[in-house]
């Protein structure tokens, strides 16, 4: 019988517990993954007892308050505290998402946060995210042209042709959605994934874009594009209620559309 084996300091262990000062009754635990590769211990999970009383009414303000009053040593990555920035992308609750946009009152019971899911862990909550950007940088993600500018003029287009943007520019490269993905989490080093994919066809569809056949040549491979199997985990976890996959149904569509 096979036997397997996770790798050396994998299992993530019970950490400390931060109790509440004496006499506070409105508390809620957060149980926060930590890890740090300096010090060459097991994961752990940490336990803080916030008072809710004196915190806001988001996951992050939660992470600041701790950081702040509680442990400096929690290491997130966060900025604009308003789900502009993508900054703050993490797995709260089980699932991918902002914490900067994630009620504390919407989650019941403990607030359980850890990294996103199948990326590198640089330190604590903050993943390494320097592949998801250079995939993000080979779609080529401006505008492309080959006729002049209209003198003293912008490139115009049409509001119906605005309208079809909507739904895709609105996306922050947070990762919560290829960070969801099956298909990602195996493939990654080959297939683009659905933040990534969103981004393209954002291109794809701009009607001031003169490049759509040099993009789609770009995405005609067996892994970049169709290793999507529409698990829709991409769709039902966005922060931003975006639809990735309907974006690659689309783009899978172009290709179709071409060869006829």
């Amino acid at each position: 019988m096979a036997e397997f084996r996770l790798p050396a300091n994998s299992t993530v262990k019970k950490g400390k517990t931060y109790k509440a000062d004496a006499g506070v009754t409105n508390v809620r635990k957060f149980n926060i993954y930590r890890w740090s590769e300096d010090d060459g211990e097991n994961p752990r999970l940490d336990t803080y007892e916030v008072d809710m009383d004196k915190c806001g009414p988001m996951v992050l303000d939660g992470l600041i308050k701790i950081k702040n009053e509680i442990d400096p040593t929690l290491t997130f990555r966060r900025s604009c505290r308003e789900g502009v920035c993508g900054s703050c992308a993490m797995n709260v609750a089980g699932t991918n998402t902002l914490a900067c946009t994630k009620a504390n009152e919407d989650i019941k019971g403990d607030i359980n946060i850890y990294p996103l899911p199948h990326m590198e862990v640089v330190k604590d909550l903050v993943t390494d995210l320097t592949h998801f950007y250079a995939q993000y940088a080979s779609i080529k993600p401006w505008m492309q042209t080959v006729s002049p500018t209209p003198s003293g003029a912008e490139r115009l287009q049409s509001p119906e042709d605005r309208a079809k943007l909507d739904g895709l520019y609105e996306c922050v490269l947070c990762a919560s959605c290829s960070t969801s993905c099956p298909s990602y989490w195996w493939n990654s080093d080959k297939y683009l994934g659905p933040a990534v994919l969103l981004q393209a066809y954002r291109w794809l569809i701009d009607s001031r874009d003169e490049a759509t056949g040099e993009r789609l040549d770009e995405l005609e491979d067996p892994f970049r594009l169709y290793r999507c199997h529409t698990i829709m985990n991409c769709t039902n976890t966005c922060p931003k209620g975006l639809n990735p996959a309907k974006a690659i149904a689309e783009i899978k569509k172009m290709m179709v559309e071409r060869q006829g």
